[in-house]
């Protein structure tokens, strides 16, 4: 089992864009533990009694910002050996690792010694010497700690917006995103004083939803309901040929709630499907595209999206159940699409039906169903109008209880620490990303970019809000090759949502629509994160899992352009009238069985080419558009039938 593990960790560290952590030992590893589980008691008891906003952000990140320094290595031990060698009895920090970790609590403690004189200097732009220092320090220590946890290309753009910042009057004066230019002060005032920069809305969103979301997951995980999930989606498919696609699929969705990342959850789920998934006959690629496509599934899902997700909830300043609403329809659509790719794909590889040996799904359900109850609970107390931050926390405590029904998975005092600090340590490389995001949006505030990029990007598309709407698409895509989902997510947000709304989208469908293509990024190729690490595990060629990747989540492509462009794609988003929500989600789940013939191979390239005019026609959601679309659809079904006849083959 430990071989399993090291085998999993090796395949995430190689295809996710977090960086591997050290893997510490000896009595610097219980001491981050233990200071990781009391930052995770912090902010558990921030939600009883708050803090104010930035003096919590500042604490939450004096905290963690050092412990990156601790638990990530430097990977220059190649160039400078001497500052960062790797010592004989474990992989431990090097004096230039404890040297920055100290300065991270230096930068970070100063401010909060006196709080609201610091505060007044910053909103009179009288800066001492040592806040600018301070400020300036703190900007290269989250440089550094990004360049650490998900790689360097996040930390080039951020000091290319600084540089924008400061030299921008340099550019020529016709230029609409050229500025009257700022100093050292006045960005370092922006960055570091208010709630603009490093402790703005992405930090905050870290050091409340993300760090008690990750606590959650950590108990679920060491309470035994990552196992239960597994295993009952084994029992629940295990008679039909195209079970073991299904069982992958369902998994991978339950999955996700423990782990929130697209990759983790391929990767921990590839170890355990890929021997069904190849004794029931799976090519090696097509089984790389289902274990794909159920691990990004795992963060477009309620009832724990991505990180971004939260970050959606506080920029349109709604509930995160609200959040959780727009995203069920686009969710039930992402699968439904996986099933039935998995359904034509089980007739198009023979597949078999595999015997696992797991219980029976009722027998499952009976002893363990338990684990559903704290997922449940989390909804029903947002929908009582109790805040995500004290539902996740009773869900959780709810989850720790629920444990001592399986003596296996008891959660004594060395379980509940581990499972606290492993909360902490999970959300290290998303607090430093979204730390460092602040310099983007600081910068972006401050001299208007925003404003003037969004202007560009409708002037390139001649004000025409599909070529918009597709230019959008490609941008945040192309973005989240390069930087990880969360800060892609918050720089497009920015950007490429003003653009979207300056045309007459509405708020919300500009922002999912930007999280779902930032999301996306990881199935995309040339890069496929998931799908790369999914083809570590099954063998097969990468490029060729990527594609079937792809398929497999064509409908979650598709979808978002419908609430974007269509007259009634606020629908989808569950928005409007019940039965008009149910009429046009009817109307989108035949245009998604539509890009299934199509994409699936099961007919001709004429009845394929038809059922591919159908969805266009349907996801337009209009009346005209519905019934030509159903027409065309009919027109499809009469063309395979006549070819089957003549030709049964």
């Amino acid at each position: 089992m430990t071989e399993v593990s090291d085998r999993n960790a090796e395949i995430a560290a190689a295809h996710e864009q977090e960086r591997p952590a050290r893997q510490l030992v000896g009595p610097l590893r219980v001491g981050v533990w233990v200071l990781g589980a009391l930052l995770s008691v912090y902010s558990i008891a921030v939600v009883f009694k708050p803090v104010e906003a930035v003096e919590h952000r500042m604490t939450f990140l004096a905290v963690a910002l050092p412990l990156v320094f601790v638990c990530y290595r430097s990977g220059l031990a190649g160039r400078f050996a001497k500052l960062a060698r790797r010592e004989r009895d474990g992989d431990l920090p090097t004096v230039a690792d404890w040297a920055l970790a100290a300065l991270s609590i230096a930068v970070l403690v100063y401010p909060l010694l006196d709080i609201e004189a610091f505060r007044n200097r910053g909103s009179g732009a009288e800066l001492s010497t040592l806040d600018v220092v301070a400020g300036l320090g703190l900007t290269v220590l989250l440089l550094e700690a990004v360049r650490r946890t998900v790689g360097g290309i996040l930390s080039v753009i951020c000091v290319l917006f600084l540089v924008y910042a400061f030299f921008g009057n340099y550019l020529p004066i016709g230029w609409s995103i050229s500025h009257r230019g700022f100093d050292l002060d006045q960005i370092v005032s922006q960055l570091y004083t208010g709630t603009e920069g490093f402790f703005g809305v992405p930090l905050q969103v870290a050091a409340t939803y993300i760090i008690l979301f990750t606590i959650y997951g950590a108990v679920l995980d060491y309470s035994g309901a990552s196992k239960f999930f597994i295993d009952l989606s084994f029992a629940a498919f295990r008679r039909s040929r195209a079970a073991p696609g299904r069982t992958v699929t369902t998994a991978g969705f339950l999955l996700g709630t423990v782990s929130g990342s697209g990759t983790a959850t391929t990767v921990s789920l590839g170890s355990v499907a890929w021997p069904v998934l190849k004794r029931a006959g799976y090519p090696r690629e097509p089984a790389g595209g289902i274990l794909a496509a159920a691990g990004i599934g795992a963060i477009l899902s309620p009832p724990t999206l991505g990180a971004a997700a939260f970050i959606i909830a506080e920029q349109l300043r709604t509930s995160y159940l609200q959040v959780l609403l727009y995203a069920t329809i686009p969710t039930i659509l992402y699968y439904l699409g996986i099933f039935l790719a998995i359904e034509i794909d089980s007739r198009r590889f023979g597949t078999q039906a595999v015997a696992v040996d797991v219980p029976k799904a009722g027998r499952l359900l009976l002893r363990f169903g338990y684990h559903f109850s704290s997922l449940l609970l989390i909804v029903v107390l947002m929908a009582l109008d109790f805040s995500a931050f004290m539902s996740v926390v009773i869900a959780t405590g709810v989850a720790f209880l629920l444990s001592f029904l399986d003596p296996e998975h008891r959660m004594g005092p060395k379980r509940i620490g581990e499972a606290l600090a492993k909360g902490t340590l999970g959300a290290l490389p998303v607090t430093a990303v979204c730390a460092a995001a602040g310099i983007i949006v600081g910068v972006i505030t401050q001299t208007g970019l925003g404003l003037n990029l969004s202007t560009i990007i409708v002037d390139l598309a001649v004000g025409n809000l599909v070529l918009t709407t597709l230019l959008a698409a490609l941008a945040v895509m192309l973005l989240g090759l390069a930087v990880p989902v969360t800060a892609s997510y918050i720089i497009a947000a920015v950007i490429i949502a003003p653009a979207l709304m300056n045309l007459g989208v509405e708020r919300a469908e500009a922002y999912m629509f930007i999280f779902y293509y930032a999301v996306l990024s990881e199935v995309s190729p040339p890069t496929a994160l998931s799908a790369v690490a999914a083809s570590a595990i099954t063998g097969g060629n990468s490029y060729r899992t990527m594609m079937m990747t792809w398929r497999y989540t064509l409908p979650a492509f598709l979808v978002p352009f419908a609430f974007v462009l269509t007259p009634n794609g606020q629908a989808l988003l569950a928005q409007g009238p019940i039965g008009a929500v149910l009429v046009f989600t009817a109307v989108s789940a035949v245009a998604v069985a539509s890009l299934a013939v199509v994409t699936g191979g099961i007919s001709t390239w004429p009845v394929r080419a038809l059922c591919g005019v159908a969805a266009v026609l349907l996801l337009f959601l209009d009346t005209i558009p519905i019934v030509a679309g159903l027409v065309v659809l009919a027109v499809a079904a009469a063309v395979h039938l006549i070819t089957r006849r003549r030709n049964p083959a």
